[in-house]
């Protein structure tokens, strides 16, 4: 009946018109780019190489999953391979529920990659080079259905030593894989009736921490009514999914002839984490159970505004931004008795600010889009930033010194300076983003990753609300009048706090050239000392003090000179490199984070504490020095054997990136602490403290 009512589908596809609109295209160019993407860039005799079927879709159409629901067709791939090698089975991501009318479709949309294990024969000669092919075949589907097909091919050189991996393709295999199942450490059964079926996940701690969702996708069709809704419930063994029955258990005869169901829960966590599990489910009796208040998608948008506001103002609170808040303050400190003036640039300081996040979410949503395993603060990843806001920093810190100040304008009272004041704090406002990206503070989390998992104006949204709540205390500040009557008059003592707020913008390119230190090495910090020196040399032939001296056009020239030195110097640290020793300094004997290392201390009965940081996020760092160190902490990981492994995002690393997807989130710190022989983690909270540790620990085992 599945096959029928995808044929039909493909069949008036022709007759129906086609519209951009509608999902519907008015070309007949392939609505699915198909290619073959391998993870090493060869293979060794005897070994395993895992091959990716990467399939990029048109906006508004979509493609299957192994059980593609109500209507529909999955990928079908038909291998063509060398003599003795031999395909594993296809290793699907979990789907999404897709409706399509009166009917739900289990499938993709957007990009997705289908992985399958390919063994090498043993007798494989070294030099040859090994043809791999296959007939692919997909239906995908928007308001009408096109079958599409493609003979893809791909060479692979033997080699005699293990082939290095493909560096182009490494954060598409980790974030498929950080969708992929895992085997369920829990046990399950299902109740079915004529109009109802309730199945039991026997996970009393779920029961208890009552998920915020959980999807069932049996692999074979006719156990649940696709489209029907999925009720998540509790009782004291676990939580139960109340639907409706498939046609295979709509009967009693039917169901005397079904003795087990097997299929892929999809969980998501009070913390917004999801995760996924392989079941088999056995008949039997379900207990009665009590519905779990589940937010709408339309509350869980509201709730991650909210989040979003609250996250962002906390975030002034945070070190990272105080030099630039600091700043702001000076400026309006200068003219108390000014509020339309105060006004002006409290709005553009907030328009700085809110244009600010949406400009770094819209490139973060773009890179991922793409293929990139990116993060909340990806920019900070990239030496080449770090080193450029260490410049920003100490420029900013001289100008506060006196050392230089250019003139820009000759009568300070007309109306270009008081344009240029609302200039100035549009800059400040995109600073202050710039800067306060490191930190992340208490609602952050969950707001920006529930933005990396919502549809792009969902996402657009809440980080402009992220922004929204970052900006609202020094826009209040520039609306209240009051609030400014409390400033002292200016006076000698503003010059004083000049000087003295140019210290945090000097701590601040320290910090980050520490940073820099640990991303790019000796050398980057060799060439970041060269670009200030010119830096500074530059702007001080550029200021104020050398107006009235002759000579102007020379030391224009030399100064041009010394700033492109400098940008010529920052250039090249992108091509330094690391000490391969460099570790984040710490107490706990930490481990480096693999996925394999996880899994094996796991099956191991090991408990494991995961600490997700970067050298450049300064709460990280605050964690590390006050809540994740000291003899008590490091006693209680040794009585308890904890293994403690270190996911250090200093530098890209999709595999880290895998791992804060799976818990929802999009940037660091996460820390994870998995109880012995526990599946689930228990998420510590992003501000920390020794006690909480323990306290997890402890409660754990």
């Amino acid at each position: 009946m599945k096959l029928l009512l995808a044929c039909i589908l493909a069949l008036v596809a022709g007759a129906i018109p086609a519209s951009a609109e509608n999902g519907g295209l008015p070309d007949d160019l392939p609505k699915v780019q198909a290619t073959f993407v391998p993870e090493r860039m060869g293979v060794m005799p005897g070994g395993t190489v895992t091959i990716a079927l990467k399939e990029v879709i048109r906006k508004n159409w979509h493609t299957y999953w192994r059980n593609p629901g109500d209507a529909g067709a999955p990928t079908t791939i038909m291998w063509h391979l060398p003599s003795g090698w031999t395909a594993g089975p296809v290793q699907w991501p979990y789907p999404k529920r897709l409706p399509v009318g009166p009917l739900m479709d289990f499938g993709y949309d957007g990009q997705v990659a289908l992985l399958t294990d390919l063994t090498v024969p043993r007798d494989a000669q070294p030099g040859s080079t090994a043809v791999i092919s296959a007939d692919v075949n997909w239906l995908v589907c928007s308001d009408v259905c096109v079958p599409e097909g493609k003979h893809l091919s791909l060479n692979l050189p033997v080699m005699a030593h293990e082939p290095p991996a493909d560096s182009s393709a490494v954060s598409l295999f980790a974030s498929t894989r950080a969708h992929l199942p895992q085997k369920s450490p829990w046990t399950a059964r299902y109740d079915a009736a004529d109009k109802h079926f309730a199945l039991l996940i026997e996970h009393p701690s779920a029961a208890q921490e009552l998920p915020r969702g959980a999807v069932f996708y049996p692999y074979d069709d006719g156990i649940v009514e696709a489209a029907a809704p999925q009720r998540l419930e509790s009782n004291d063994s676990g939580i139960v999914l109340e639907s409706a029955p498939g046609n295979k258990l709509a009967s009693a005869a039917k169901r005397q002839t079904v003795h087990e169901i097997s299929g892929l829960l999809v969980l998501t966590s009070a913390s917004g984490s999801t995760s996924s599990y392989e079941l088999q489910a056995q008949p039997g009796p379900v207990a009665a159970a009590t519905p779990i208040a589940a937010a709408s998608d339309g509350f869980s948008l509201a709730f991650a505004l909210l989040s979003a506001v609250l996250g962002g103002l906390i975030l002034n609170l945070m070190p990272c931004v105080f030099p630039v808040l600091s700043m702001k303050a000076l400026a309006l400190a200068a003219k108390p008795d000014h509020p339309r003036e105060a006004r002006q640039q409290g709005l553009a300081y907030g328009a700085g600010v809110v244009l600010s996040f949406v400009l770094l979410a819209g490139a973060l949503l773009a890179l991922r889009s793409a293929g990139d395993a990116l993060g909340w603060g990806f920019q900070l990843q990239q030496p080449v930033f770090v080193a450029v806001l260490a410049l920003l920093m100490f420029v900013l810190g001289l100008n506060l010194s006196g050392v230089y100040a250019i003139r820009i304008a000759t009568n300070p009272g007309n109306a270009l300076a008081s344009r240029r004041g609302a200039i100035g704090s549009f800059f400040t406002g995109v600073l202050a983003v710039l800067v306060a990206a490191p930190c992340t503070a208490p609602f952050m989390g969950a707001a920006t990753g529930y933005a990396l998992t919502a549809d792009t104006a969902s996402a657009l949204a809440i980080f402009a609300a992220l922004g929204a709540g970052f900006a609202a205390p020094f826009v209040t500040l520039a609306f209240a009048p009051a609030l400014l009557r409390g400033i002292p008059r200016p006076g000698p003592w503003m010059l004083v706090l000049r000087r003295v707020l140019a210290f945090p913008m000097y701590g601040a390119a320290v910090w980050l050239a520490w940073v820099l230190s640990l991303q790019a090495g000796p050398q980057g910090i060799l060439a970041l000392l060269a670009a200030a020196l010119s830096l500074a040399f530059g702007l001080w032939l550029l200021s104020e003090d050398m107006a009235a001296e002759r000579w102007v056009w020379f030391r224009r020239a030399v100064a041009g000179l010394a700033l492109a030195g400098a940008i010529f110097a920052v250039v090249g640290i992108s091509s330094a490199q690391a000490p391969a020793n460099d570790k984040t300094p710490g107490q706990l004997a930490y481990e480096p984070f693999t996925m394999a290392k996880l899994a094996e201390l796991q099956q191991s009965g090991r408990p494991v504490f995961v600490n997700a940081t970067a050298a450049w996020c300064i709460t990280c760092l605050i964690n590390e020095r006050f809540a994740l160190s000291g003899a008590d902490l490091a006693k209680v990981f040794a009585d308890h054997k904890v293994a403690a492994l270190k996911a250090d995002w200093t530098n890209q690393d999709p595999s880290i990136t895998g791992l804060l997807a799976s818990h929802s989130r999009s940037g660091v710190p996460l820390y994870l602490y998995y109880p012995p022989r526990a599946a689930t983690p228990v998420v510590l909270p992003q501000l920390l403290t020794a006690a909480t540790v323990i306290a997890a620990v402890n409660k754990g085992g």
